[in-house]
């Protein structure tokens, strides 16, 4: 196992929080992912890391079927200007590659705003578990809940 992989995967089991890991081929898509976890792209989790200011991160966890509303995250967050790093800054600030990023395990804390969407019906959503391939099932409302993540509408049908 890869040490990112061992690091996501470790903090999600110590989160306590029943889970479901599955590991599955390459995929070049989100409707692929959905299709390997067996899930609708609605319930597969895009975890965004957008920046605030130097040195200051935030994760922002989409649904698959949505995109970030720039305009609501700022206003949420009460900032003028986010941005999106580079890959080679968000590795940097998480630990993890683009395309693998989750807030568990993440090489330092940053805070999670979830949208509001994932809160809003009970369902299971899948997560990067820290590696390619690799992902975690979880009731939304559990990773909410031990992410500390705030709530908001932030986002927009895709």
């Amino acid at each position: 196992m890869s040490e990112p992989l061992e690091r996501g995967v470790a903090a999600i089991a110590a989160s306590g929080i029943n889970h479901e890991v599955t590991r599955h081929g390459p995929v070049r898509s989100l409707a692929e992912a959905a299709a390997a976890r067996g899930l609708q792209p609605r319930n597969v989790i895009k975890t965004l890391v957008v920046r605030r200011a130097e040195d200051d991160y935030l994760f922002v966890l989409v649904p698959g079927d949505r995109e970030i509303a720039w305009p609501r995250l700022r206003a949420e967050l009460g900032v003028n200007r986010l941005s999106m790093p580079d890959a080679a800054q968000a590795r940097e600030v998480t630990g993890y590659e683009r395309g693998t990023i989750t807030p568990f395990g993440s090489a330092r804390p940053w805070p999670v705003l979830a949208d509001a969407t994932l809160a809003e019906d009970g369902r299971l959503v899948s997560i990067g578990g820290g590696a390619h391939g690799v992902a975690v099932t979880v009731a939304a409302a559990d990773l909410i809940r031990v992410l500390d993540a705030r709530v908001a509408d932030v986002t927009d049908p895709a």
